[in-house]
């Protein structure tokens, strides 16, 4: 079994930590229980440099640190145009079997615009073209549409999208074969909708730092060798496709429809009341992930839904639970090194370790929480226009806990 979390990040690319190297990937990946990585962004010519100085490969397209941790080729390519009367923004992920071919993708892509001044470059041409390039270049290059309900920058997006992956790539269509669910929605929400089902659906974290909270919060497991082309083959078949690992879909940033200046989150049934205004300032409310699958839905009940686990980051778990706001304060980071002291890594304790393991390390009420988290059964205040969703524990319960943790 491989987990991997194939869209990340370098620090090259707007809004992400500068801190990013492959050095702190390999050790935060291996923390997380990552055994493979996306580079990201490697078209970037100064990450691309290091890519290259910093890796060797392993095997068949696999690349390697010096110590053994793997990544692969990767990178988020931003798509702005306009097709069908509409202007459209979609950002699409693309997996690379070699140095050798990468160098292709840059000379092309380097006709149609500047590659050093943002690790995801933007580009006035369609997703049609991107397909052409990438296929004029080579067959085993994977294009693979970006958390794809996001509202902003996806394939079905409620602010630029279209509604189906037949709308975006027309005949070029045959050369998708998954797309990437995102944090805002999840397996079933997406198997809803019919014309989901001729594609297999991913997950991966678009991580923009490295910590272990945004680095694999969605990852994909393989049943393959480390194999490019037998991790392609799952992508494209579903055979070797094991599970994903998802976010609760209300944890992500999009999830219900709102507008954060004004503190309005909606569902849909309540932004329809309110004809998706907003009921303060008279704006168009931001429409988040669950109102549109619901538009594009044609059946009640998901269908071919292949497995999945939705988890929680251990760090937001151990914040909620002691009431303390910042993931980064002393206290959350000496209760989680601890569990990886004891458990090796951040998966194994969130799907492995049971509960009477954990107690020996941790409070009854974490524990708990921990296994709950496992369980798919956490309540979570739904995220919207961009806010991240929120674990939701009574005061009661967070009182309780915060008067044991100086017994801790």
């Amino acid at each position: 079994m491989i987990i991997a979390d194939l869209h990340i990040h370098s620090r090259f690319a707007r809004g992400c930590s500068k801190n990013i190297t492959i050095e702190n990937l390999e050790k935060w990946g291996k923390i997380k229980g990552i055994d493979l990585l996306g580079t990201g962004d490697f078209q970037h010519p100064i990450w691309n440099r290091e890519l290259k100085n910093k890796l060797e490969e392993y095997y068949q397209g696999i690349y390697q640190t010096s110590s053994g941790f793997k990544f692969l080729l990767s990178t988020e390519i931003s798509n702005i145009y306009t097709q069908d009367g509409k202007g459209r923004r979609i950002h699409n992920i693309i997996l690379v079997p070699s140095f050798e071919v990468g160098d292709q993708i840059i000379e092309e892509l380097s006709k149609k615009g500047r590659l050093d001044y943002d690790g995801r470059p933007i580009f006035g041409f369609s997703c049609i073209e991107l397909v052409d390039m990438m296929m004029g270049i080579s067959k085993d290059i994977e294009i693979i549409p970006a958390h794809a309900f996001t509202p902003w920058f996806s394939i079905f997006g409620s602010k630029s999208g279209f509604d189906t992956v037949e709308e975006c790539f027309k005949d070029n269509s045959k050369y998708i074969h998954a797309f990437e669910t995102g944090m805002s929605s999840d397996i079933e929400m997406n198997r809803r909708i019919s014309t989901s089902d001729k594609y297999n659906l991913v997950s991966f974290s678009d991580s923009h730092s490295f910590w272990p909270w945004r680095l694999g919060r969605e990852a994909t497991i393989f049943d393959t060798k480390f194999f490019y082309k037998d991790i392609i083959n799952a992508i494209r078949t579903g055979n070797g496709l094991s599970k994903t690992i998802e976010t609760f879909p209300e944890y992500g940033k999009y999830h219900y429809d709102g507008h954060r200046n004004c503190g309005i989150s909606f569902n849909p049934e309540e932004s329809i009341k309110h004809n998706k205004i907003c009921p303060k300032c008279g704006s168009l409310l931001t429409i988040g992930v669950l109102n549109r699958v619901e538009e594009l839905a044609d059946r009640k009940e998901s269908k071919n839904a292949k497995d999945f686990v939705k988890l929680i980051p251990l760090t937001e778990l151990i914040a909620v639970v002691y009431g303390i706001e910042q993931l980064t304060s002393k206290k959350v980071w000496e209760i989680y090194n601890s569990l990886i002291n004891a458990f090796g890594n951040e998966f194994n304790i969130l799907l492995k370790v049971n509960g009477r393991e954990l107690e020996r390390v941790v409070n009854k009420k974490l524990a708990e929480v921990i296994l709950k988290n496992r369980e798919g059964k956490l309540e979570i205040r739904p995220g919207y226009d961009g806010i991240y969703g929120r674990v939701a524990l009574s005061e009661d319960e967070v009182m309780a806990v915060q008067k044991k943790l100086q017994n801790f």
